[in-house]
C-alpha cells in the first residue's frame, strides 16, 4: 500500500504560510537532504486547487533549468484534489474529485512509491480528518513568525507518534510524526 507524507516549513507558532518570508536564513544542506529525501522516495505527489494553481504557473517556465525541483515538479505524476476545478492542463496531473475519501483511499492502493505532499494546507487536514495521512515531516524553524495561516485546526485532535528527530546547525528541527494506529480523530 503506498503511504501518502505531508511536509512542511513551520515556525515555532505553528505559521506554515509563506515560508519564503521568513525560512531561507535557515536553510541549510542538511535541510536540503530531508527536502531531497521526500523527492526521492515519491513517485507523485498530492496538491489542492490553490498549490496547484499557483505551482502551475510557475514551475513549467523552469523547465530545463539547474534547478532540481523544477525537473522533478514538471515530470512527476500530479493527484490535484479539488472540488472546483473542471481541468487541470499541467504536466503528468490527474483531477480528483468526488468522494474524497473513496478517491483517496483507492489512490494508495494502487502499486507505486510514496505520495509526497509539500504544502497544501487545506488538503493536508482533510487528510488528517479522515485518517488518510501517513505521516507528517516538519522542519520547524527557530522563528516567530507571529501571523499566517497555521497548520492544526483549533479543536481538533489527532494522536501522533514522534518516529524521527533530528536538529540541524541551524537551530530548524527536523521532525517526523505518524498517526496512532486505531487512534479516533476527535473536534
Amino acid at each position: 500500500m503506498r503511504k501518502i507524507v505531508a511536509s512542511f516549513f513551520m515556525s515555532l507558532d505553528g505559521v506554515v504560510e509563506a515560508p519564503d518570508q521568513w525560512h531561507f536564513p535557515y536553510f541549510s544542506e542538511e535541510m536540503g537532504a530531508a527536502v531531497g529525501a521526500l523527492m526521492s522516495e515519491s513517485d507523485a505527489m498530492m496538491m489542492g486547487r490553490v498549490m496547484y494553481e499557483s505551482w502551475a504557473a510557475y514551475w513549467p517556465e523552469k523547465a530545463g533549468t539547474d534547478d532540481p525541483f523544477a525537473d522533478f515538479i514538471n515530470n512527476v505524476r500530479k493527484y490535484v484534489v479539488s472540488s472546483t476545478l473542471d481541468t487541470v492542463d499541467w504536466q503528468n496531473s490527474t483531477l480528483v474529485t468526488g468522494d474524497f475519501v473513496k478517491e483517496i483511499t483507492e489512490l494508495k492502493q494502487q502499486p507505486g512509491k510514496t505520495i509526497g505532499i509539500s504544502g497544501s494546507t487545506n488538503l493536508v487536514r482533510s487528510l488528517m480528518r479522515h485518517n488518510l495521512l501517513d505521516e507528517l515531516r516538519l522542519l520547524v524553524h527557530p522563528i516567530v513568525v507571529g501571523k499566517g495561516q497555521r497548520l492544526f485546526e483549533e479543536g481538533l485532535q489527532i494522536p501522533m507518534t514522534l518516529t524521527s528527530s533530528e536538529t540541524f546547525p541551524t537551530g530548524v528541527l527536523s521532525l517526523s510524526y505518524q498517526p496512532v494506529a486505531d487512534q479516533p480523530v476527535a473536534g
